[in-house]
């Protein structure tokens, strides 16, 4: 493990741009629940557990629709969490590896929760590829602006999962508001921000030269960020607990959690200087 740890540690130091790929798992370090299977959903929502409701179900367009309080006490409670919890310390690790780069870092994120923004990330370097929760849209899909949801503050009864206070509306039309995030069985996702980010991003990886990718947390349920990274051309470093295998010999699998990962690479690169 310490070679190999050293290895990603050179790959970096040679490199002159960091992208992140970030999946799920990098949420954990901040304390974010792990919805891994539906005992462990279930766990963080009894609310829908009572009710057999799947991730998948209430986590969809059709919710809204069918659903409104009940949507909307499940994403109006996941909006109050992301905006109290703290990014974790994986975040200024990622930060300071990325500083004396050439060309910094860029961050392609599956992750809806603005956390890399809120931890020091400049927005125009962060990619949102399925959207932010703290961007609404209209479930009647009457415009195609999006707006910010720093005006609603959801009150959610535990007991019932519902919202108690106003469903947040769309200002142009009255009708229901939804977060501006990709969901299951998805077909009125308005794509505005994520093209935008994903110019950005492209813009920026045809001025590097020799970037690294980190990946972390990206497993294969929702591979987005995953294969993002696997289709660059530079060399990976996939940190993921559970799926840490790696195809190229040009990359690097290290099966632990984020933190610990970027802890041990943070003291290999100051160990080779």
């Amino acid at each position: 493990m310490e070679r190999t740890i050293e290895a990603a540690a050179r790959l970096i130091r040679d490199a002159d741009a960091l992208l992140i790929t970030a999946g799920a798992g990098m949420g954990v370090d901040s304390g974010l629940p792990d919805f891994r299977g539906p005992n462990g959903f279930w766990g963080v929502y009894p609310a829908l557990g009572r009710a057999k409701i799947r991730f998948e179900e209430i986590a969809s367009p059709k919710a809204f629709l069918e659903h409104p309080r009940l949507a909307w006490g499940f994403y109006g409670h996941r909006l109050n969490l992301y905006r109290e919890t703290k990014p974790g310390p994986s975040f200024e690790l990622l930060l300071d590896i990325a500083d004396p780069m050439p060309y910094g870092a860029f961050v392609f994120t599956s992750n809806v929760d603005g956390h890399f923004q809120k931890a020091g990330f400049a927005a125009n370097q962060v990619c949102e590829v399925h959207g932010s929760i703290h961007h609404l849209q209209c479930c009647n899909h009457c415009t195609e602006r999006v707006w910010a949801a720093n005006d609603i503050t959801p009150v959610i009864n535990e007991e019932t999962g519902l919202i108690a206070s106003d469903i947040p509306y769309c200002p142009h039309c009255g009708g229901i508001a939804r977060p501006n995030i990709l969901m299951f069985s998805e077909w009125d996702w308005l794509e505005s921000r994520q093209r935008a980010q994903m110019d950005a991003l492209h813009n920026w990886q045809s001025t590097v030269k020799n970037p690294v990718v980190i990946e972390i947390g990206a497993g294969t349920a929702i591979p987005t960020a995953r294969h993002f990274g696997e289709g660059m051309r530079c060399p990976l470093i996939r940190i993921n607990r559970h799926e840490a295998e790696v195809t190229r010999s040009s990359d690097i699998g290290l099966s632990m959690g984020g933190l610990e990962a970027l802890q041990m690479i943070a003291a290999s690169m100051a160990q080779l200087q």
